[in-house]
C-alpha cells in the first residue's frame, strides 16, 4: 500500500466504492494522487526505449529460455556458468523504485558486493515503479526509478509486478492488473529489466542435455491480493487469468529438474511485518480480495512442499524465516527493503532465523549442486555501505 497505510474499510470494494464510502479518504492525500492520475501525464518519453503498440499484447506465461533473451542486441547476458566460486549468486531486492537517496545508497552498496562476489542475476521483487506504476511503456520513471539507480548493476534483473505497478485509481490498490503490461513491453527495450510475460519461469544454466542447478518461477500475485475488487472479469480471482497462471504453475514445478526451486511473488505467504500473511492481509479475513485469502491457496496447494523458497516483497523489511510442517519444508524469504524501510517491530511472530524491520538492504543468493546459501546485508544509507548481517546455509533441497 501507500505510506499511509491506509486500509479499505471493507472487503470487495471497487475503488469508486472504496472512496465513497470514505470522504475523508477521498478529501485527503489519497483524493489528492487520485485526482493528480486523472489530470493530463507530464512524464517524458525515454529515448532510445520505445517498445512499440505490438510489445503492449501480454505474452503467455510459461517457459522461456534465458539464452534466447540473451543473445539480443543490447541485452545483458544471462550467466551460463559458475562463478569462480563454484556458485549461481543472484542480488535479491524489492519495493525498490522510488527514485529517492535511500534506492540509490542500496544500489551502490549493492553494486560493491555484486563486483566482489561475482554476481550475475538480479531479482526485483515488485513495487518497481512508485507509487502508481508506470503511465506507458516508455514512461521516463523507467529510467529515474530503474535504470539510472542501477547503472552498474550490468545483468539481467527478473522482474515482478507488484500492487503500486499496478495501481488503478488508488496508488497501491492494485486495482488495474492490466497496466502490468507496459513493465512486460518496456522489457524489450531495456538491457536490465527482465520481464517476458506477466508469469514466467527462468532455469540456468540453459545447458541442452543437463539439468538445471536452479529455476526460478515469477508470479503475478495481483490479481488475487489487491486492496479493491477486480473489475475486469479477466483478472477476477477465479477469472482466466488466474486459473491458468495457477496451470501453468503447478505444470512447471512438476517439469522442472532443476535441483534448487525459487518462487518469485510480491506478496508473501508468510510475513512477521505490518502486512501480515496471505490469507489476513492487513487484519483482514473475509472477501475474495484484501485478505490474499487465494493467493494463500496457491502458496498451499501449490507450492509449499514443491519449492525451497518464496521470495517476496511487500512488507519492507528483512525476513529469513524457518520452514515448517506448514510450509512443507519450504522457506519464506521477505526482502521489501530497498526503496522503504520498515515500522522497526515484528507484528506477528512467525519462527524466524533472522529479520530486521527498521533498516534498509537486500541479500544475496547463492546456489552450487552442493548448498544454497542466503546472505543477507543492511545498510547505511548515509555511508552507501552494506554490512553482511546474517548468513543461511542448506544442503538439503525440499524434495
Amino acid at each position: 500500500m501507500c505510506d499511509d497505510e491506509l486500509i479499505p474499510p471493507g472487503a470487495d470494494l471497487t475503488e469508486d466504492q472504496w472512496l465513497r464510502a470514505d470522504p475523508a479518504l477521498a478529501e485527503g492525500p489519497v483524493g489528492e494522487r487520485v485526482r493528480e492520475m486523472r489530470a493530463p501525464r507530464r512524464r517524458t518519453v525515454l529515448g532510445g526505449v520505445v517498445a512499440g503498440a505490438a510489445a503492449l499484447t501480454v505474452l503467455p506465461g510459461g517457459a522461456q529460455t534465458p539464452a534466447a533473451a540473451a543473445s539480443r542486441p543490447g541485452k545483458f547476458p544471462f550467466p551460463t556458468a559458475p562463478n569462480r566460486s563454484g556458485e549461481y549468486a543472484v542480488l535479491l531486492t524489492g519495493d525498490a523504485g522510488t527514485g529517492e537517496e535511500a534506492q540509490h545508497a542500496v544500489a551502490a552498496a549493492a553494486r560493491e558486493v555484486c563486483r566482489a562476489e561475482g554476481i550475475g542475476l538480479a531479482v526485483g521483487l515488485g513495487d518497481n515503479i512508485y507509487e502508481n506504476g508506470p503511465e506507458s511503456a516508455d514512461d521516463s520513471e523507467f529510467r529515474t526509478k530503474f535504470e539510472d539507480p542501477n547503472s552498474g548493476v550490468d545483468m539481467p534483473w527478473l522482474m515482478v509486478l507488484g500492487n503500486h505497478d499496478c495501481s488503478g485509481l488508488i496508488p497501491g490498490s492494485g486495482g488495474d492488473p492490466s497496466r502490468g503490461d507496459r513493465e512486460v513491453a518496456y522489457a524489450q527495450g531495456s538491457p536490465r529489466w527482465y520481464m517476458p510475460s506477466r508469469y514466467y519461469n527462468v532455469a540456468l544454466p540453459a545447458t541442452a542435455g543437463s539439468d538445471p542447478v536452479v529455476e526460478f518461477f515469477a508470479l503475478d500475485t495481483n490479481p488475487v491480493s489487491s486492496y479493491v475488487a477486480q473489475l475486469d472479469p479477466h483478472y477476477r480471482w477465479n477469472g482466466p487469468y488466474m486459473r491458468a497462471q495457477r496451470e501453468w504453475l503447478d505444470s512447471a514445478l512438476k517439469a522442472s529438474r532443476a535441483r534448487w526451486k525459487i518462487v518469485l511473488g510480491h506478496h508473501p505467504y508468510l510475513n512477521n511485518g505490518k502486512h501480515g500473511s496471505a490469507g489476513s492481509y492487513d487484519g483482514f479475513v473475509i472477501g475474495h480480495y484484501t485478505s490474499g485469502i487465494h493467493l494463500k491457496e496457491l502458496y498451499e496447494e501449490v507450492v509449499c512442499g514443491r519449492a525451497d523458497l518464496i521470495l517476496s516483497g511487500h512488507d519492507h523489511t528483512l525476513q529469513i524465516l524457518e520452514p515448517t510442517a506448514r510450509t512443507g519444508g519450504t522457506r519464506q524469504i521477505v526482502c521489501g527493503a530497498a526503496g522503504k524501510a520498515g515500522d522497526g517491530k515484528a507484528h506477528f511472530n512467525h519462527p524466524s532465523t533472522w529479520q530486521n524491520f527498521s533498516e534498509h538492504g537486500f541479500m544475496v543468493l547463492k546456489v552450487s549442486e552442493r548448498a544454497m546459501t542466503v546472505e543477507a546485508y543492511t545498510v547505511d544509507v548515509a555511508r552507501r555501505r552494506a554490512r553482511l548481517a546474517h548468513r543461511m546455509r542448506t544442503a538439503t533441497p525440499v524434495e
